[in-house]
């Protein structure tokens, strides 16, 4: 089994507007984390590269409060979820399948999926091929499906080489730079804490590794099975987009819904970047709460 480390809880206290107690699951031998709060229908919140559940801790407020149980599960590498050290482990196969395992876990049915940058790869695989009849709706925020045939522009290729060459990757200053404001410190802080050592950080390194750049790369296929079947997948669909994502422009964010069956993004969520949910949380969370009171 692959060593794991176990982020100490003091590192985790008192973080800016995180309330939240954690749940706890096994996975592969290894705990991983959750926030699981409020009662109704449940309402899933999938993170991307480099954060974890305190991405969402501004947007569940207005869900929760409108009569929906919000879980927002730490990713394996992230969080308070353990992290393999080993970066080999960390795979689209084993994310998919460790979020596969939550709404099996958690009987989760009747479910909306919300997901954002690499949660949107992870969690569109589960909603298609995993738990197809567990996901009723999906909202998309910012992210995409990698099939290899996407062109990366020379500025990630040489954000790739960083990573591949920097063990000990600086996270916060990662979500600091693609916010469109600057969320401060203690935010900063809080993206920073779930790592404790450089070694820890093998999930966060992993992501821009394992994004496929070839059609016959590992992972392209699955993208393209995700994609073809999203084409024609009838579950409505909410689409937010910031209007000055760095990573992912807006222009992208209208193909991607083009791409997936919606005619055009429904909000573009202004004065915000790629970390949308630091800029403007609270709107977010309003958003999806009244779309879910007239959604189907």
């Amino acid at each position: 089994m692959t060593d794991a480390i176990r982020t100490p809880d003091e590192l985790l206290l008192g973080l800016p507007d995180f309330p939240f107690e954690p749940s706890y699951r096994e996975f592969d031998g290894f705990r991983l984390a959750h926030v699981d709060v409020g009662d109704g229908p449940p309402v899933v919140f999938l993170h991307g590269e480099p954060t974890w559940s305190f991405l969402w801790r501004r947007v569940i407020p207005p869900v929760r409060d409108a009569g929906y149980r919000c879980v927002a599960p730490d990713l394996p590498g992230f969080g308070r979820s353990d992290k393999p050290v080993d970066i080999d482990w960390y795979t689209y196969d084993a994310h998919t399948a460790s979020v596969a395992a939550l709404f099996e876990e958690l009987d989760l049915r009747d479910a909306t999926l919300v997901v954002h940058d690499w949660g949107g790869p992870i969690g569109l695989r589960v909603a298609v091929e995993r738990c197809a009849g567990r996901i009723a709706r999906v909202v998309v925020l910012d992210t995409g499906l990698f099939t290899g045939h996407q062109p990366m522009t020379e500025a990630w290729m040489a954000f790739r080489a960083f990573v591949e060459r920097t063990e000990d990757l600086p996270t916060g200053l990662l979500v600091r730079r693609a916010c469109f404001s600057d969320p401060g410190d203690d935010v900063i802080a809080a993206y920073d804490a779930p790592f404790p050592n450089a070694a820890s950080k093998a999930g966060a390194r992993a992501f821009p590794l394992i994004l496929p750049l070839s059609p016959d790369a590992p992972g392209a296929e699955a993208g393209q099975r995700v994609l073809a079947a999203l084409r024609s997948d009838a579950r409505p669909k909410l689409f937010l987009w910031a209007d000055s994502d760095p990573v992912l422009p807006l222009e992208t964010g209208r193909r991607f819904a083009a791409a997936l069956g919606g005619s055009q993004i429904d909000h573009v969520i202004p004065d915000a970047g790629h970390f949308l949910q630091e800029d403007a949380g609270p709107e977010i969370g309003s958003l999806v709460a009244d779309w879910l009171q007239s959604a189907p």
